[in-house]
């Protein structure tokens, strides 16, 4: 099973290749957008880890 942070460390990458090929600036941005939140969310779920496992 894929961990938190590599599934959204692979959706981050994936919709960063779909603003590259986008055709409107408003589906580019939107996908730049979802790039961002995902990248977010797998720095938190990166993080959280770290800390479970310096304990």
């Amino acid at each position: 099973m894929e961990s938190d942070y590599r599934y959204y460390s692979r959706r981050a990458a994936e919709e960063t290749r779909r603003a590259a090929r986008a055709i409107t600036p408003e589906a580019r941005e939107r996908h730049r957008e979802l790039a961002n939140l995902f990248e977010t969310k797998a720095e938190e779920r990166h993080h959280g880890q770290e800390r479970r496992y310096a304990r």
